[in-house]
C-alpha cells in the first residue's frame, strides 16, 4: 500500500487518517486498535513512536508515549505493529527527529521502508534542515511528509511544497495536539495557502475529533487527520473504543 492509495476514490469527501501511538496501551492492543480503524474506515494510518520529549503533542499523546515508554516500548516494536498494519493500509510513522538521527537517517529509513512504512512525518525537524532525511528517504521510496503551520510565512509554505512528499501535512493551530471545541476561523485561508504552493494531496490535522469538524475540514482538504480523541479512546477502550470512533468519523465524511 502506498500514500495515494489513502487518497483514492473511497466514497468520503476526504481520505480518514487516524493517528495511533505504536505501543500504546500495550503492544497487542495497539495492533488490535490499529486493524480496528482499517475495518471502520481508516484510508491512512499515522502511527506514532514513543519519545520522551514529544513538543508538538498536547496532555493525551504524551501521556501515551509515557506510558509506552514506561512498558518499554521501543522503535523496534513499533516497526512489528507498522509492518502487520501495513499489509492492510498505508502507513505513515509520526517520529522525533532524534529518534531518526541517533540511528541515523539512512539506517532508520531503510528499517521503516522494511516494516512497509509508506512515509514519515517529523514534526521537530525544520524544513531547512530536512535534506539528510529527505534523501535518505527517497532512496527507500518514502515520502518525508512535510509540516505547515498558520504562522508559515508565503516564501516558507513555496518552499514546502516544492520539496513535498505524499501529502503536506497542515497544521490547523497554533499549540500542540489536542481537542478542541471549535476549528479555527482561518483555517480555510490556511488550507488554500498551502494549496497554491503544494503539488500533493492537503491534510489537515490537530485539534480535530468530532464528526461534524471532520466534515467541515473534508470541504477544505483532502485528508483528515485525528489523533487525540483516538489515542485516548485506544487507552479507555482499546479497538471497540477505537472503532467506534473511527466508525463515527467515517460515517461522516460519507454523508
Amino acid at each position: 500500500m502506498s500514500i495515494p492509495d489513502a487518497f483514492a476514490d473511497n466514497g468520503k469527501r476526504a481520505a480518514l487518517m487516524p493517528y495511533l501511538m505504536g505501543g500504546h496501551p500495550d503492544p497487542a492492543t495497539s495492533l488490535d486498535a490499529g486493524l480496528a480503524a482499517v475495518d471502520a474506515g481508516a484510508d491512512l494510518i499515522e502511527l506514532g513512536i514513543p519519545f520522551s520529549d514529544p513538543l508538538a503533542d498536547g496532555p493525551v499523546i504524551h501521556a501515551a508515549a509515557t506510558e509506552a515508554l514506561a512498558a518499554g516500548v521501543t522503535p523496534h516494536r513499533v516497526l512489528g505493529i507498522c509492518e502487520q498494519l501495513a499489509a492492510r493500509v498505508p502507513v505513515v510513522l509520526m517520529v522525533y527527529a532524534n529518534v531518526v538521527l541517533t540511528a541515523g537517517a539512512s539506517a532508520f529509513a531503510l528499517r521503516a521502508a522494511n516494516a512497509g512504512a509508506s512515509g514519515l512525518i517529523v514534526p521537530d525537524l525544520p524544513h531547512d534542515e530536512a535534506d539528510e532525511v529527505r534523501a535518505a528517504c527517497d532512496a527507500e521510496r518514502l515520502a518525508l511528509v512535510p509540516l505547515v503551520a498558520p504562522t508559515s510565512t508565503p516564501e516558507r509554505i513555496a518552499e514546502i511544497g516544492a520539496d513535498a512528499r505524499g501529502f503536506v501535512y497542515t497544521v490547523s493551530l497554533t499549540g500542540t495536539t489536542g481537542e478542541r471545541d471549535q476549528l479555527p476561523e482561518e483555517l480555510a485561508e490556511t488550507v488554500e495557502r498551502v494549496r497554491a504552493s503544494a503539488t500533493v494531496p492537503v491534510a489537515v490535522g490537530f485539534g480535530i475529533s468530532t464528526g461534524d469538524q471532520a466534515r467541515a475540514v473534508a470541504e477544505l482538504a483532502d485528508g483528515v487527520i485525528v489523533g487525540s480523541r483516538i489515542v485516548r479512546a485506544a487507552g479507555e477502550g482499546g479497538a471497540g473504543a477505537v472503532s467506534s470512533v473511527v466508525s463515527e468519523l467515517a460515517s461522516a465524511l460519507r454523508d
